[in-house]
């Protein structure tokens, strides 16, 4: 094939060329107009409604309106463009903050909703119940007398629980109820040579030992003058 076969081959793929893109520009336009007259159709029926709709609502306040007054508000909002823009870019960004915030309120609402549930399922809410029964009955059983008693003792009777919720006097006491309630379930003997049996043992012998310790304290704290002085 010579070059002059191959030049007009050329030329005539790129009329092809062109003849498509052509075609194709005049489809374009046609489903341009298309689109225009399909929103003309459909926009002056609205556009009239509108129009009638606005003159008769229009209708109750035409003899107080004129055309200067149109003029004058027109030149008015005209005058106050520059003052609205930034009230109008403020009033954009506070709507941007308000959904800024709304998205974090609901994050925190739905965060306080899991943690309620989730004290609800613990028994904070039970618990709480509880308390403000228990404080119920005590400030309907408490006259002011004993509350003003109370509050000059209050130092004294936490030092004193303080004393008796130390770990060693605590376990003495579970322990000591543990036993004593599968003890007392037993059959008992009192006769005398029972007792004088029991006496033989040395457990026996030192609890009776501690009782008479402490039943001299609670003696000696008993006595008028607290010093034990006969």
């Amino acid at each position: 094939m010579d070059q002059a076969t191959q030049d007009l081959n050329h030329k005539i793929d790129l009329l092809t060329e062109q003849v498509a893109y052509l075609a194709e520009q005049a489809r374009a336009a046609e489903q341009a107009r298309q689109s225009v007259a399909e929103l003309v159709e459909i926009g002056v029926p609205i556009a009239r409604d509108v129009m009638r709709i606005a003159s008769d609502e229009m209708e109750d306040v035409q003899e107080y309106l004129e055309l200067a007054d149109l003029v004058r508000l027109l030149k008015k909002l005209i005058r106050l463009a520059p003052l609205m823009e930034p009230l109008l870019d403020q009033a954009s960004g506070a709507a941007d903050l308000l959904q800024i915030g709304g998205t974090v309120l609901r994050e925190g609402m739905d965060k306080a909703t899991s943690l309620m549930d989730d004290m609800d399922r613990k028994g904070y809410f039970s618990l709480a119940e509880g308390g403000v029964r228990m404080v119920d009955n005590i400030a309907t059983s408490f006259t002011r007398q004993d509350v003003d008693k109370l509050a000059d003792n209050v130092v004294l009777i936490l030092n004193t629980v303080k004393d008796m919720t130390q770990p060693e006097i605590m376990n003495f006491v579970r322990g000591t109820l543990l036993v004593a309630e599968k003890e007392v379930e037993k059959p008992v003997d009192i006769s005398y040579p029972a007792l004088l049996r029991q006496m033989q043992d040395p457990a026996v012998r030192r609890g009776l030992a501690l009782t008479m310790r402490v039943l001299k304290v609670v003696g000696q704290q008993a006595e008028p003058n607290g010093n034990g002085n006969k």
